[in-house]
């Protein structure tokens, strides 16, 4: 489990922060029902707590997040994710009445859901969530933005054509294996908007992903990603970057929001959390494997990061309840 940094490397033979993180998080999306909607149309969708995508195929739309101000206008192409914390509403018409997405999505079976006016332009979607484990919801919904826009328009546009094509057949096809396809094709779609985000970092909140977006301070979480259990100084990753150790040491907090030696810590503890949650190694291995000479030295800093002691921890997550169903599961 902890050996995970030692194969997860770019092209470069280097560690890759990203692939790093998104492994720890088990981040995997799940596709919800594709949609076909002719004429005006407006859906109200609730909370779900979630990572949400939404994708438009074919047609024009708009999603509008009331908390932020917001209304994003959707092209053919477009994919828009989301953290999913408050209601929201899609739609083409601000004429006709507000319809439950939940509702909608129920009053039709099949992998399509058939809504609108009847009468006019139509507009194919598709939409779902990517699950994560604790791990992931405090990494992930803390270091993206409220709301993500990938444009047809933008770089990657070819790339996004593909996979929305890709995903809308897989989602409405009866095919063998159809839903292990879609949700494989949805995790590109979300990989793609990270590396959007990584592209336009200076519009990241501070965090881990605008860290790993900073070519300045790349070298050095390089570095700790590949050897997380090495007693790291300050004055070796910060020549790894070549910059003074002030230097290095202002500029790593500005990104990351954290000194570098704390954010070597806070990964040290989330590569703690997933081998407390999902293996049976005692305390001691993997007190060892993250550089602790002691049970009592690992224990004291797990503790000082999470509240609580490695072995509580351990006992809490592995009898911790699933969690309920998301209502808007089957909702685009």
């Amino acid at each position: 489990m902890l050996e995970r940094a030692e194969y997860l490397r770019d092209s470069t033979g280097m560690a890759d922060p990203l692939t790093d993180t998104l492994a720890l998080t088990e981040a995997h999306c799940q596709v919800s029902r594709g949609f076909e909607a002719v004429g005006e149309w407006r859906l109200r969708y609730p909370a779900s707590q979630r990572l949400k995508f939404t994708a438009v195929v074919e047609g024009t739309c708009w999603i509008e997040f009331d908390h932020l101000g917001l209304r994003l206008e959707l092209e053919p192409g477009d994919v828009v994710l989301f953290d999913g914390r408050h209601e929201f509403v899609k739609g083409n018409s601000d004429q006709v009445p507000m319809q439950d997405a939940v509702e909608a999505f129920g009053a039709t079976d099949g992998p399509i859901a058939y809504f609108g006016t009847g009468v006019g332009p139509k507009v194919v979607g598709v939409g779902g969530h990517v699950a994560l484990n604790r791990t992931g919801e405090e990494l992930l919904m803390r270091a993206l933005p409220p709301a993500i826009h990938l444009r047809a328009t933008d770089d990657r546009a070819e790339s996004l054509r593909w996979l929305l094509n890709r995903l809308l057949r897989e989602a409405s096809t009866s095919e063998v294996g159809a839903t292990l396809a879609a949700n494989d094709v949805a995790h590109l779609l979300f990989v793609e908007a990270l590396r959007a985000c990584v592209v336009e970092a200076e519009a990241l909140p501070v965090g881990w992903l605008r860290a790993i977006a900073d070519d300045r301070i790349a070298p050095a979480l390089r570095l700790m990603h590949a050897d997380p259990g090495r007693s790291w100084r300050l004055e070796d990753l910060a020549r790894a970057t070549s910059m003074s150790r002030t230097t290095f040491a202002e500029r790593f907090r500005a990104v990351a929001g954290v000194p570098p030696l704390t954010y070597l810590l806070n990964w040290r503890m989330r590569l703690a959390e997933q081998a407390l949650r999902d293996s049976g190694q005692p305390l001691s291995a993997i007190a060892h494997s993250l550089g602790y000479t002691s049970d009592s030295a690992f224990s004291n800093a797990f503790k000082r990061v999470n509240g609580q002691a490695p072995r509580h921890y351990r006992e809490t997550a592995r009898t911790t309840a699933s969690p309920t169903a998301d209502p808007t599961l089957n909702s685009a």
